[in-house]
């Protein structure tokens, strides 16, 4: 054995090994581009360079949102957490535990009520990391509270959307959530408040049929795809070669089925300036951003 062999194992336990943290570096899905992690969240989860909109997570969207990062949580009624002891591949309670533990959400949709440049507002957020941000009766109980918290304090309600569609573990009781969640803005809109939706990726399957397009103002994140059916069921359904871009955020703008694409660093602004046209109060951003803030001072 020589001195290289021998003396090199030695040297290199010695050194140590250094651990490299394994989200150290962003793959853009769009370009290939490796960005530094650090760099794409402190551009609200935005590649630099590609601009392609990244999934963001309830707490960083609402941090963006509500003046000073600050707002008051809304507690959700508790419902079941397995009504149907559904078992697939995976225990559905097991699978509930993993996404808790993962978000730190009870669910996939998450309430808010503060300041949006001084004007108050309801804002709910589906988090798509939840399983899929997919509605059960938990996030289908969210959504109507915040619809009736909106219209208890006579504020707009602004809901930020990504899901895959209806969770298939809850069966006939997470369909029943797009009529709940459909009277619920029918009375929202009976005291003449604002219900503002964004469509960021993917909004799909059951949401898109329910509460997602039933706004009075529609906003889409670029890139964003917006259906019902995905593209491949779709042309394999009709047997025929969709539309360049179809069911992605600027094509239905150009067709009429969303109202405006707005790049995530202009949604603030842009939400503030419709929230003030809509109840006519005019954005203050100097206005203080709540009386009492929640302990932990963002949510």
């Amino acid at each position: 054995m020589n001195w290289i062999s021998n003396v090199g194992p030695k040297i290199r336990s010695f050194l140590g090994r250094r651990e490299v943290p394994e989200n150290l570096w962003i793959k853009c899905p769009e370009t290939g581009q490796l960005v530094f992690h650090k760099d794409v969240e402190a551009n609200q989860w935005v590649i630099p360079g590609s601009n392609y909109h990244m999934r963001m997570g309830a707490i960083p969207r609402m941090k963006a949102t509500f003046d000073n990062e600050t707002w008051l949580d809304i507690a959700v009624p508790g419902v079941p957490a397995d009504p149907l002891k559904f078992r697939d591949e995976k225990k559905y309670a097991d699978r509930i535990k993993d996404a808790r533990t993962k978000t730190g959400m009870n669910d996939a949709v998450k309430l808010g009520y503060g300041k949006l440049e001084g004007v108050a507002a309801v804002i709910a957020v589906q988090d798509f990391d939840f399983m899929g941000g997919s509605l059960g009766m938990a996030a289908g109980e969210a959504v109507v509270k915040g619809l009736e918290t909106a219209v208890e304090k006579n504020t707009p309600f602004i809901l930020f959307v990504a899901s895959g569609g209806a969770r298939m573990q809850e069966g006939i009781l997470s369909l029943m959530q797009m009529p709940r969640t459909t009277v619920a803005v029918q009375r929202l809109r009976a005291v003449k408040k604002p219900y503002i939706v964004v469509l960021t990726n993917p909004t799909t399957g059951g949401v898109t049929a329910s509460y997602a397009m039933l706004g009075d103002v529609h906003i889409a994140e670029p890139g964003a795809l917006i259906g019902f059916a995905g593209p491949r069921v779709i042309e394999q359904t009709i047997r025929e070669k969709l539309p360049a871009g179809f069911q992605r955020a600027e094509y239905l703008r150009d067709h009429g089925m969303v109202d405006m694409v707005v790049h995530r660093h202009e949604m603030r602004k842009t939400l503030a300036r419709i929230c003030g046209l809509l109840t006519k109060s005019p954005a203050a951003a100097s206005k203080p951003a709540l009386a009492a803030p929640s302990p932990m001072g963002a949510g």
